[in-house]
Order: structure tokens, then C-alpha cells, then sequence
């Protein structure tokens, strides 16, 4: 009822808006009517003058008075001509018909005619008056009046009147229905969008969805903005906590992810099983990648599927190429996929390593794109994806893709798991639009990438480059405020979740070897005198760590500082890497050549200034030399984060030693409390290495206490968990909006 009463108070005005235009349309209706009217007759007039012009001619020149009235006789038996006369040039009439009224003189007549209405009423009826000037054949100029029945017009206008005014009454009948009919669907229309709004149905689901009504979507998307604000407000509260450690990734994992299988896929696996001498060794490789994620799946009991490239591999897992790791106290299961070698060489040492390595790296190494290789990458891809699926318990697995062997895979999994939330984490820095529009394949590789429910980067920094890679190659839509992709009609985030380490439990730390022990292991190790300064660098040997540039800083610090000549040795760890590769092959063999320069030309009997172990080192060994060094360097000419310098922060439980840190890790933008250097300016790496020798132990405590506090609270754990988090909320949000859709369909 009071929907009907809202409607009848806008119907009233709109029946009296009706009514009025009805009125004034009738009235100018009339006007019009009789201006053509009087415009035909006119020309009426004007015809029948012209055509009597002999005639009366005729008449007056003979002087005939009875053939002009029988002229007028015949002229007035037309229904619509009631009278007629002839008036001379001064305005006096000559002859009229029995009809023209005796009064009306020729003046009158002229009078009547110019105005804009020459009508008159003559003998109770509406006439029409005209005068029309003729000319005689003796040149004579006389005029003819003609008075014509206009009753007609009157009786037309009535009728057309009348059926205006039926038109618009129902019209507006018709109107008011419609009206009532619109009003009566737009109210409950717009009830159910605003009861949706609500219930926040309709902030749930994406625009045009159906179900906010149109008129509420500018409220709705206003709404979804402040949530959408709201969500990162909560992220970034989320990311000011410190507290993370495993159980409370586990407790995450019970609490938002309760239930669900997390699998990881990466090429590298965390343990391998190689055939030795003495028997089966399993170690764990010298990978960042590894060092995060291992203690992840740890504490998430999963299924890591990877790359089986041990030499015993194979004879260490069950029918379905799985085994449980860690040995001895399995967490978690491990896949492993068995790649051929030409499998390998086209897609990881070829497409990954010749070409997408140096293009994100932007290093002094030219990237080499083959069409062989990009079809192996192809089909590897597709192999894992297929693993995916197999090892899938359920259509939503939170699947975390690693790194930059796997850009196709996200959306090969979201096709075969269109349910599935995954985690893509890119691993090495993302270059600008410029430089990834060198691939050949740029467009698959961001299509594929975008397949991901989430995409994460180190930085903020790599994370704009991507969003403007993006931008420049494919047609989508892009948020940079709520940092979202929307591409092919699905939603990515793309966000930053810096990577880290596992911080050291009391335990861990309480097996360690003291500074001191460890210091005279080292130099024992390396038989080296005990008073020697160490510096060291533990890298993989790969062109983009900086170890070139490293060694011509350790050459000009001795140049420049001779007082370190024998006193100092700079220990370089390089576990060999991609050495089938002939690009490793060169770096390696001049990195041996310069090492011998440096040593032939400040070297003494019994003393080599750089001493490089081009072996792989366990983590126990690396531990022990990061504790006995006074400084490390980290000096990679373009890394995503380098956890080098973090594990190195980690080990220095006694708040000594100095980190030097490239300002091209990511790390730099974290660990701000190390020396931080342009490895591209020896003269800089170089003062940076005579301060950390000389740098006084208060100062070095104060550094290292903050740089341990800052990884002690951004630990792998914290990487993981924002991750995860963020994919918690999104599989909330999209269970939601199932529900929701499944009950409008019901």
C-alpha cells in the first residue's frame, strides 16, 4: 500500500502535466489548422479571380450587368463560395451577388483580408473574406471580393480536438501503467539489490554480475572500493607482525586453510640422493629457493613435486615416484618428475637459463631465445601441470609454483583445476617492459603467469615493472591502488612478500661451535696464520653475484691499503652451477684466472690473499665460516634477494662481523644497517672493506643487533604465512560467492 500511495502522488502530476499539454496542444492546434486553412484559401481565391478575369472583362466592357450576375450564379453554386463582388478601383463596388451583404463594402472588405485572421461572422455563420486584384484586357484594374463558407474548418478543428484529447488520455493511461508496472519492478528490484548490498552478496561478486540492481552499482563499487581498501589495511597490519614461527604457520594452516593440500612445485628438489664410494648420501642443494621453502612444507606437511636429478634417485622412491622427506623424520611428501636430457637441456639449461636468467637479471650476458627450446619448455610445463593434477586430492589444492621454470604453468593448472588458488613466486628480479619485450614468447609467458590467483615478487619494486609489462603487451585491466590484474575475465594479485631464512632455534644455536672454536677450525682448515682478517663470499657460481667485481675490490684494497698484505684473506665459496652451459664455463675459468693474478702479485711464500673453493659446501661448513669471518660480502649485480646475506646475519649470534651488501639485492631494502655498496664501483666495495676490517666492535653490535632483529621478524615463516593468508581470504571470498551464486540460482 504505501508503494501504490508513492506512485499515486507522482501519477497525480502527471495526469495534470498531461491534461495541460493537452489543452495547449488543442489551442495551438487550432491556430495552425486555421493558418493553412486561410493559406488555401487564399490561394483558392487567387485561382478563381484569375480565371474570371475575361468574363467580367467581358461584362463590364459591354456593359451587360444580367451575364455578370449569371457569372456569380454560377461562381456561387460551389458549396464553399457564398458570395462574391466586383469593386472598382476606388474600393466601390461595382456588382455583387444576391448574397454578399449590403453593408459589407469593399473597404471593409480589403481591411479584413490583410489581417492575419481574415475571418468574420456574416448572417450567423464564419466566412472568409478575400480580395484579389485582376487586370482587364483595356488595362483597366478592378478587384474581386470572395467570401467563403468557413464552417467547415470549425467543425474539422472540433473533431481533430477531440481526438487529441482521447489521444492523450490514453496515453497517459498507458503511461501510468507502465509506469506502475516499472516502478512496481524497480522497487522490489532495487529492495533485493539493496537487501543484497546488505547482506554483502553484491559486493562479493564481480561488477555486472546481476545481482545489484543498476541503479545501486555506484554504491556497490563505492562499497567494494572501501572493502577492497579495507583488505589492505589488513594486510598491511598483517605484515607489522613479528611473531611468526612454525606453529603459528601451522596454526594459520588449521585455521584459514583447514583442510586443504598444499603442493609445491619447483625444479629443484630439497633433497637429493646421489651414489657415492661409500654408499647413498642424501644432501640438500646449495638453492635460496630450497633454504625458504623446505621449512614451509615442514611445518604444512604437503606434497613437493620437482625435478629428480640425482644419481640415485630413482632407487629411493616408491611405484608412484614418491618419498617422504626429510630422512628420518619425514614432514611431507616428495614428487619427483624424471626429465630426459634432451628434456633438460631445452628447458632448463636452454629456455630458463640461456634466456629468461640474463633477460630478468639484465646482466653484461646476452639472453638466447630458440624455438626447440621454448617447446621443451612447453611440454615440461605441461608435464608438472599433469603431475599437479595427479597428485591433487580434491578440485581447490593451494598450489605454490616457484620461479621462472615454471611461467607457463599457472594457467595450465587453472585449466585442468579451475578451483585451485595459486601461488606463483618469482624468484629473481622482473625486468622493465623494454627489456622482457626482447622474449620472443612475451605474451604466453605473462598469459601464463597470469593464470595465478596470486603472483608475488620481492619488491614492490619488481612488482611495478610486471605491472607494466602487463600495461605495454596485453589487453587488461590494471589496479595499481589494490594491486590487481584482471585478465581474460579472472583477478590476479600481484604483491610483495620479500623472502627470507629460517631463524635458528635456541637449540639450533646451542650445537653451534663458539666464535672462537670456530674461528680456529677455519684457519686451521685453511691453514692460515691465526691473526688473519677472513672475508668471504658463499655464492653459486653464476655471473650475476658480483664475484668478478668482488675480486677486483679485494685487488684494489690491497693496492690502496698495503698495511692488509699478509694479514688479510678474502675466502670465496662458489658451488660450481650450470656448468654445461658455455656462458659458466667462460665466467668460470676467468674467475680462476684473475684469483691467480691477485695471488701472483700480492702473494708471499705461505700466503695467498684469495683463496677460492669452487666445491659445493653443506650448510653446517658455510655456517662455521660465516661465524669465523669478520666480514661477508654480497655484491650481486642484480638479485631478487640474495639470502646469502641473511643466513650470514643468522649466524652471528655474537653480534660481530659486517655484512656488505650490494644495492642491487633486494635484501638492501631490509638490511639497511650493513655497509651498502655500488659493486660496480671497486673503489667503493674496496673503502667498504677497509672500514669493515677496522670497524669498532661497539659499532659492529649495533648494526648486527638490528640487522638480526629485522631477519629474526622477517622469517621465512612471515613469507609464507602473508602468502598464505592473503590465499586464505581470497578462497574465503570465492567459497562466498559460490554459496551466494548457488542460492540466486535456486
Amino acid at each position: 500500500m504505501k508503494t501504490l500511495r508513492l506512485q499515486l502522488r507522482f501519477l497525480l502530476p502527471l495526469f495534470i502535466a498531461i491534461a495541460g499539454a493537452a489543452y495547449l496542444g488543442s489551442d495551438l492546434l487550432d491556430r495552425l489548422t486555421m493558418r493553412w486553412f486561410t493559406r488555401d484559401l487564399n490561394v483558392r481565391g487567387a485561382a478563381i479571380a484569375s480565371a474570371l478575369t475575361d468574363t467580367v472583362g467581358d461584362a463590364l466592357s459591354e456593359r451587360r450587368p444580367a451575364r455578370l450576375q449569371a457569372l456569380f450564379e454560377r461562381a456561387t453554386k460551389d458549396e464553399r463560395l457564398v458570395a462574391m463582388a466586383v469593386c472598382g478601383q476606388d474600393r466601390n463596388p461595382l456588382r455583387r451577388s444576391p448574397g454578399f451583404p449590403a453593408e459589407l463594402s469593399c473597404r471593409e472588405v480589403e481591411e479584413i483580408a490583410r489581417r492575419e485572421d481574415p475571418r468574420t461572422i456574416v448572417a450567423g455563420g464564419p466566412v472568409h473574406l478575400g480580395l484579389h486584384e485582376i487586370t482587364l484586357e483595356n488595362g483597366q484594374r478592378v478587384s474581386v471580393a470572395l467570401m467563403h463558407d468557413v464552417s467547415f474548418a470549425d467543425v474539422r478543428t472540433q473533431t481533430t480536438r477531440r481526438y487529441l484529447l482521447a489521444f492523450m488520455a490514453a496515453l497517459g493511461l498507458l503511461v501510468a501503467l507502465i509506469t506502475m508496472v516499472v516502478a512496481q519492478l524497480s522497487w522490489r528490484g532495487w529492495m533485493k539489490g539493496a537487501r543484497s548490498l546488505l547482506r554483502g552478496e553484491g559486493l562479493l561478486l564481480p561488477p555486472g554480475d546481476g545481482n545489484t540492481a543498476p541503479e545501486l552499482e555506484p554504491l556497490a563499487q563505492d562499497l567494494r572500493e572501501r572493502l577492497r581498501d579495507l583488505e589492505d589495511e589488513f594486510r598491511r597490519a598483517q605484515g607489522m607482525e613479528t611473531s611468526w614461527s612454525p606453529e603459528r604457520l601451522r596454526h594459520l594452516l588449521q585455521t584459514q586453510l583447514r583442510g586443504d593440500q598444499v603442493i609445491v612445485v619447483s625444479n629443484r628438489e630439497p633433497y637429493i640422493h646421489d651414489r657415492t664410494p661409500t654408499g647413498i648420501t642424501v644432501r640438500r642443494p646449495a638453492s635460496g629457493l630450497v633454504t625458504a621453502v623446505e621449512p614451509v612444507m615442514r611445518a604444512c606437511s604437503g606434497t613437493w613435486i620437482a625435478h629428480g636429478g640425482g644419481t640415485a634417485d630413482r632407487e629411493n622412491v616408491d611405484a608412484q615416484d614418491r618419498v617422504a622427506v626429510p630422512p628420518g623424520h619425514p614432514d611431507y611428501q616428495l614428487r619427483r618428475i624424471w626429465l630426459t636430457e634432451e628434456e633438460e637441456r631445452g628447458y632448463y639449461y636452454g629456455f630458463a637459463n640461456e634466456g629468461l636468467w640474463p633477460l630478468c637479471h639484465v646482466a653484461h650476458v646476452r639472453p638466447v631465445f630458440r624455438e626447440s627450446d621454448w617447446l621443451q619448455y612447453q611440454a615440461v610445463n605441461q608435464r608438472f601441470a599433469d603431475a599437479v593434477v595427479q597428485e591433487a586430492r580434491g578440485e581447490d589444492p593451494v598450489v605454490l609454483v616457484q620461479d621462472y621454470h615454471f611461467a607457463l604453468l599457472p594457467a595450465m593448472i587453472r585449466a585442468r583445476l579451475p578451483r585451485a588458488t595459486i601461488l606463483t613466486f618469482w624468484h629473481i628480479p622482473w625486468p622493465n617492459p623494454e627489456s622482457f619485450s626482447i622474449c620472443p614468447w612475451r605474451r604466453e609467458i605473462l598469459q601464463g603467469m597470469l593464470g595465478s590467483t596470486i603472483l608475488g615478487f620481492h619488491t614492490r619494486f619488481h612488482c611495478k615493472n610486471f605491472m607494466e609489462t602487463v600495461d605495454r603487451l596485453l589487453e587488461a585491466r590494471i589496479e595499481p591502488e589494490h594491486a590487481t590484474i584482471t585478465y581474460g575475465g579472472a583477478e590476479s594479485l600481484i604483491e610483495s612478500y620479500p623472502i627470507s631464512i629460517e631463524w635458528p632455534t635456541p637449540q639450533t644455536v646451542a650445537s653451534w661451535a663458539p666464535v672462537p672454536q670456530c674461528r680456529e677450525a677455519v684457519l686451521q682448515r685453511l691453514q692460515l696464520p691465526p691473526q688473519t682478517r677472513l672475508g668471504v663470499g658463499v655464492d653459486r657460481f653464476d655471473y650475476t653475484k658480483g664475484i668478478l667485481e668482488r675480486f677486483h675490490a679485494v685487488e684494489r684494497l690491497l693496492e690502496k691499503y698495503p698495511e692488509w698484505r699478509g694479514r688479510f684473506v678474502f675466502v670465496q665459496v662458489a658451488a660450481p652451477t650450470r656448468s654445461d652451459l658455455e656462458e659458466y664455463q667462460s665466467f668460470q675459468d676467468r674467475i680462476q684466472r684473475v684469483t691467480q693474478r691477485i695471488n701472483r702479485r700480492f702473494g708471499q711464500p705461505g700466503y695467498e690473499p684469495v683463496m677460492l673453493l669452487a666445491t659445493h659446501h653443506e650448510h653446517e661448513a658455510v655456517n662455521e665460516l660465516f661465524r669465523a669471518s669478520d666480514f661477508c660480502a654480497v655484491t650481486s649485480l642484480h638479485d631478487g634477494m640474495n639470502l646469502v646475506c641473511k643466513e650470514f646475519v643468522a649466524a652471528r649470534d655474537d653480534e660481530r662481523g659486517v655484512l656488505i651488501l650490494s644495492r642491487f639485492a633486494g635484501a638492501a631494502r631490509e638490511l639497511r644497517e650493513a655497509l651498502i655498496v655500488n659493486p660496480y664501483h671497486v673503489e667503493e666495495t674496496a673503502d667498504a672493506m677497509h672500514r669493515a676490517l677496522l670497524m669498532p666492535e661497539p659499532e659492529q653490535r649495533e648494526r648486527m643487533a638490528s640487522l638480526r632483529t629485522t631477519v629474526q621478524e622477517h622469517n621465512v615463516y612471515r613469507w609464507a604465512g602473508l602468502m598464505l593468508a592473503d590465499a586464505g581470504r581470497l578462497r574465503l571470498r570465492d567459497r562466498i560467492q559460490a554459496r551466494v551464486q548457488r542460492h540466486g540460482e535456486a
